[in-house]
């Protein structure tokens, strides 16, 4: 076991955590695969999460596995939180 989950950014825990459940889904078919990533993530990720998770997808996703990427359309999106900028 690796001791290097304890120096990981936020973002590259969330891609790490990712890509794990992309891996435990390996075994399945692409679809399926897709669907149990993204029911996972639906089901067990805050939106706080989720929020972070796009903000990796929408840069193109980089560290992603091609599975959590085709999983991406069927995760849902958390609104935007509004700056507090915006709220005065």
């Amino acid at each position: 076991m690796s001791h290097e989950a304890g120096t990981r950014t936020g973002r590259e825990k969330l891609v790490y955590m990712a890509n794990q459940i992309a891996t435990f889904f390996e075994s399945q078919p692409g679809e399926i695969a897709a669907e149990g990533i993204a029911k996972h993530i639906n089901e067990f990720w805050e939106p706080r999460m989720r929020r972070q998770f796009f903000e990796i997808v929408d840069a193109g996703g980089p560290g992603l596995k091609p599975q959590v990427i085709e999983a991406a359309a069927a995760i849902r999106r958390p609104p935007a939180v509004p700056s507090p900028a915006t709220q005065a």
